[in-house]
Order: C-alpha cells, then sequence, then structure tokens
C-alpha cells in the first residue's frame, strides 16, 4: 500500500514528443525510473527476513574461498569482504599476499548466494537499494562463526579487510548494538552477545561512511586495532576522513591513512570507471599495510 503512495506522489514520466527527441527522452526516462527504484530501496524499513545464523552459513560457505598456508594450522586468520560491485581480480594478488605472510584467507562472496549480477549490484547495491552495510554486517557475521569452528583457524587471532561496501560493513558490523536492533537489521535471529569475537585487527579501504552509514555516529561495540585508507582523488564514496576521525574520536584505535593521488579501487588494473585509475604504488602500499597487520595478529 505504502508503495503505491510513493508512486502516486511521483510526477509522470516524461513523454517523447517526436523522433528528434527520443533519444534525451529515453535517457531522461531511464534516470526516472532509477530514481524511484533508489527512492523505494531507501524508504524500504531495515527489516530483513529472519533466518538463524546457521542457516546464513549454509548459504554463504558453499561461496567462501578459502586459501591456507601449507601445514594444519592453526592459522591466523583473514576475512576479506568486496565492494558493492562484487568480487575482482585483485584479490587474488592480495590473498597470495596474505597467505605468503602466514595467514589463512576467506574471501566472502556476498552477491552469488543470492544471485546478485554485476550489473544488478552497480544498479541496487552500489545506490543503496539493497544489501546496506548494516545488514550485510549478517554476512560478517556468518563468516566469523564459521572461521571459529574451523580446526585450522586460530579463533582468537582474526582480521578482516573490506573494501569500500566491504569497509561500510565492517563498521557497521563493529556499531551494531547488541540485541534486538543487531536482529532486526542482519534479519539473524540468534546471534551470539558478541559475533565478532576473536577479531582483532581490520584494515578499511576506502570506506563509504556517508549517510545510511553509523560510521563517525556511534561508538563500536569492540575496538580492533585498525588501519582506514582514504584515496585523496576518491569522488565515489566522496569525503570520508571527517566520519573516521568522529570515530577516532569516540575510542576506536583507527590509523587513518591518506594516499593523496590514489582514486577509488586504484588496485584494479581492470577496472571500466573513468573515475578509477590504476596505481601500481598505492596497491604495493596497501600490500605492506597487509602484510603488516597479519605480523600483528
Amino acid at each position: 500500500m505504502w508503495t503505491a503512495g510513493v508512486l502516486a506522489g511521483i510526477a509522470p514520466l516524461p513523454r517523447c514528443a517526436s523522433a528528434d527527441e527520443a533519444p534525451p527522452c529515453r535517457r531522461g526516462r531511464r534516470r526516472c525510473i532509477l530514481l524511484v527504484l533508489m527512492l523505494l530501496g531507501w524508504l524500504m524499513p531495515l527489516f530483513a527476513a529472519a533466518e538463524t545464523l546457521n542457516q546464513r552459513i549454509a548459504l554463504l560457505a558453499p561461496h567462501f574461498t578459502v586459501t591456507r598456508p601449507a601445514g594444519e594450522g592453526p592459522f591466523p586468520v583473514v576475512i576479506m569482504l568486496h565492494g558493492c560491485g562484487g568480487p575482482r581480480p585483485f584479490t587474488g594478488p592480495v590473498t597470495q599476499i596474505a597467505v605468503n605472510a602466514g595467514a589463512a584467507v576467506v574471501n566472502v562472496d556476498s552477491f552469488a548466494p543470492r544471485g546478485i549480477a554485476r550489473m544488478a549490484a552497480y544498479a541496487t547495491v552500489c545506490t543503496g537499494a539493497r544489501l546496506r552495510g548494516r545488514e550485510r554486517a549478517g554476512d560478517f557475521y556468518a563468516a566469523v562463526a564459521w572461521v571459529r569452528r574451523q580446526s585450522w583457524a586460530n579463533r582468537e587471532r582474526l582480521a578482516a579487510i573490506g573494501w569500500s561496501h566491504g569497509g561500510w560493513t565492517i563498521m557497521d558490523g563493529l556499531a551494531l548494538r547488541a540485541g534486538a536492533e543487531m536482529a532486526r537489521a542482519t534479519g539473524l535471529s540468534d546471534l551470539p552477545a558478541e559475533p565478532l569475537e576473536g577479531l582483532a585487527r581490520t584494515l578499511i579501504v576506502y570506506p563509504y561512511a556517508g549517510i545510511g552509514s553509523f560510521a563517525g555516529h556511534r561508538p563500536w561495540r569492540i575496538n580492533p586495532e585498525s588501519v582506514a585508507i582514504v584515496a585523496g582523488r576518491d569522488i565515489i564514496v566522496g569525503p570520508t576522513r571527517g566520519a573516521l576521525g568522529r570515530q577516532r574520536a569516540r575510542g576506536a584505535p583507527i590509523e587513518i591513512v591518506v594516499f593523496e593521488r590514489a582514486t577509488h579501487a586504484f588496485e584494479d588494473a581492470e577496472a571500466q570507471d573513468p573515475r578509477v585509475r590504476f596505481d601500481p604504488a598505492a596497491t604495493a602500499r596497501e600490500h605492506a599495510m597487509l602484510q603488516a597487520m597479519i605480523a600483528r595478529l
């Protein structure tokens, strides 16, 4: 019912009066449709369909990509959370660097289990219409719970790295209040009192920290030692230093490192976005920071 009311309040889509007007008119109609979808997504209540933690693990685990050093372990573990466009090839070298540093890696694909293709992700996840950070935090919680059950994992030496939307997910996962709010946001009905137990460090790379994010607005429940990388020429997520600074002022142990000349997704040599520039020097610097994080686990 509320959907019909919202649609009724939006102006009719423009009509194409003539053949000459058709191309720009069609573009205008597409923009209107996208605007409506984004508006409806933002207005939707943040209630996910209720499921148990084990059900979420069963959904996600077949799509985990696990890479481990040789031997039986137990190993420190790095959980990797991709950005809003989905998994990208640049995480392959990142994974190998982590494994060479002695850590096991769990790459969490939040899209494949939900049938979200890349273009659909751009249209819905990247616009905030679905699977916002606080909801996707349920995937983060499920990954941590799954890792803690593995014999090869050191349950007290866990770390996470998240790019863009993945960084948003980590920060919202740390900020959600235990109990009703956490269950409502993630859709998980039986979470433990602290679903991120054992999380010691995080690396948060060009995170989204704008409208809809908890970043800078409330303290974290636990305080893993964290490093946030801000890309100085990032015009995709917008300014983030203010929100990260406020989070640090609230007690979160975040080191904020600015890569002044880097754009969003500076590691992605295969990006087809004019706002993105591959930067090998910045990529190498990020890799070194990941190695340092693992050494301190």
